[in-house]
């Protein structure tokens, strides 16, 4: 009998192996919720979960100079582009393409999680998420998602707090 046959298995995940790698790393013990539906966009993860629509975390990602970086936003917010671009003093930031989203990610837009990505990029939450004592972001599929309080998501992104998000007239 091999060793690997004595060693419990870890309990089968929903969420992407990697992602199901980055929590077990972290040591977070998270109900990953799967949907028989995509939920791609804020609007179906909220009404799949029953939650309002700003207490899903949309995990964005943007080009700032070329380079990757990680926007986390509540998902009835928009991100303001001129306020990231000012956030991290570059010249031009635009929203990524697939190829790249999952280039850096190592997901596909619509499952991007907020952590445990391909390589590390710099992170910037949007302060709004804290309105909350508990936010749904998505589990590095397009049909999961998982609960977690916002703080305790920001620290495990490594993300900055900061104010991206477009101000209403």
């Amino acid at each position: 009998m091999s060793t690997s046959d004595t060693t419990p298995a870890a309990p089968p995940s929903d969420a992407h192996p990697r992602f199901a790698g980055a929590l077990r790393e972290l040591g977070l013990d998270v109900e990953v919720r799967r949907f028989p539906d995509a939920t791609r966009t804020a609007v179906e993860a909220a009404a799949a979960i029953g939650c309002a629509l700003s207490q899903i975390v949309k995990s964005l990602i943007f080009e700032a100079d070329g380079t990757p970086v990680l926007v986390l936003m509540d998902g009835s917010s928009r991100v303001d582009v001129e306020r990231v671009r000012a956030e991290l003093g570059a010249a031009r930031v635009k929203r990524a393409g697939a190829d790249l989203v999952r280039e850096t990610t190592g997901y596909a837009i619509g499952g991007v999680p907020p952590f445990g990505h391909r390589t590390r990029t710099r992170v910037l939450a949007d302060r709004g998420l804290l309105d909350h004592p508990v936010v749904w972001a998505a589990a590095g599929t397009p049909h999961t998602v998982f609960p977690l309080d916002p703080k305790a998501l920001v620290a495990h992104a490594g993300g900055t707090l900061v104010d991206v998000r477009e101000q209403t007239a």
